[in-house]
């Protein structure tokens, strides 16, 4: 069956009736994780590993608030510290972290034209701070280049995830903000991502998503939205900032039953290090990791500091540069250092890869979609 946006023929969408939506893109393969060879002596303490593994698999910070915090901010200095903030260049290499994804989220009450310009504005203010802190930061779309700058001792900064209402109902802005650098897309706060589910451009929103290489974000999206994402996206897809509703009952955590579909997805859910969410101790933290892992694989969880964002952190996980506590505990518990591998950075990769690889495939077979939401939902 031909793409949506090539069956709104306009006898069609006069008469209010417009054809069943295409089928969802068969599957493209799928991106597997790299082989796992030890870094570390099993008798060395959990500090000491856990160092020696982070030097080799660093983390890939799935939410970061910082664009928004310097906002605030009349100077700065990230190269050589920044005491005002959770995270700069040196605390980010103490915690051997080697990704960041900055949130472009906005404050609540922004929509419309002014969602468009605020997020533009806080994509022109990351662009500009990775740029004067060319020695620690460097941009990056995908991953090949995340790995480049790990390679060259930078620190890969991805932008997003930004809020749906940042479209403006157009896929038009879609592509002008991937072509800017935006690389996730949070799908709340619109008509057509609901406590409904997703309406017709909804669907074709994901479909444009896949086409361009936008990763789905589906933290705080309602239970029928995650599963119709899930089940037509050909890409993977993550929860840029969810625990596990069982052990801490927050609405942005997810329940076990849509973590073992999240998991079965391949895609990823990013935990984040708040007290909120996950508790006060990084003990708590742990727990939530473990059950994760147990109820969707090792395949699915990855860490999202959401620091700088205003939220509180647990204890010993005050900073960015905190991350090697987090990991010792899950070495005292048992962990793999595969999985430990998997959880920092091997998911993140392979879930960036698979965006890619989905976008490549798409772009074969699908121009750019030309559907408006008063063509789909009206």
């Amino acid at each position: 069956m031909a793409d949506l946006q090539d069956d709104l023929r306009p006898n069609v969408v006069a008469s209010g009736e417009i054809d069943e939506l295409a089928e969802p893109y068969p599957d493209e393969g799928v991106v597997t994780a790299e082989p796992y060879e030890p870094v570390s002596d099993p008798d060395d303490a959990p500090m000491t590993r856990a160092h020696a593994i982070l030097a080799a698999h660093p983390v890939a910070d799935g939410y970061n608030g910082l664009p928004w915090a310097l906002k605030r901010l009349s100077w700065y200095d990230l190269e050589d510290g920044e005491s005002t903030v959770d995270t700069d260049v040196p605390r980010l290499r103490s915690g051997h972290v080697g990704a960041l994804f900055w949130s472009l989220h906005l404050p609540e009450g922004l929509d419309g034209d002014r969602a468009v310009g605020a997020t533009l504005e806080q994509l022109d203010l990351a662009k500009t701070v990775v740029r004067t802190c060319d020695q620690g930061l460097r941009p990056a779309c995908t991953a090949g280049q995340v790995a480049d700058a790990r390679n060259c001792g930078r620190v890969a900064v991805l932008l997003g995830p930004a809020g749906a209402p940042a479209l403006g109902d157009s896929l038009g802005i879609l592509r002008q903000l991937h072509l800017l650098g935006l690389r996730v897309l949070t799908l709340t706060g619109v008509s057509w991502a609901s406590d409904a589910g997703l309406t017709r451009f909804g669907e074709e929103v994901v479909r444009e998503m896949n086409r361009l290489g936008v990763i789905a974000d589906l933290s705080g999206a309602s239970a029928q939205t995650v599963r119709r994402v899930l089940s037509l996206s050909r890409a993977p897809v993550l929860c840029s900032r969810s625990a596990a509703r069982a052990l801490r009952p927050h609405p942005v955590n997810l329940p076990d039953d849509l973590l073992a579909e999240l998991g079965a997805a391949k895609g990823l859910c990013l935990v984040p290090l708040t007290a909120e969410q996950t508790g006060p101790t990084v003990r708590d933290v742990a727990d939530h990791l473990d059950h994760i892992r147990a109820v969707a694989g090792a395949h699915c969880v990855g860490l999202s500091g959401t620091y700088d964002s205003g939220a509180a952190h647990p204890q010993e996980l005050g900073d960015t540069s905190c991350y090697p506590r987090l990991i010792a505990e899950l070495l005292r518990r048992g962990w793999a250092e595969a999985d430990v591998a998997l959880l920092t950075w091997g998911n993140v990769q392979r879930v960036l890869r698979g965006a890619d690889f989905t976008a490549r495939a798409a772009q074969q077979r699908r121009e750019p979609s030309t559907a408006t939401i008063s063509e789909l939902d009206a």
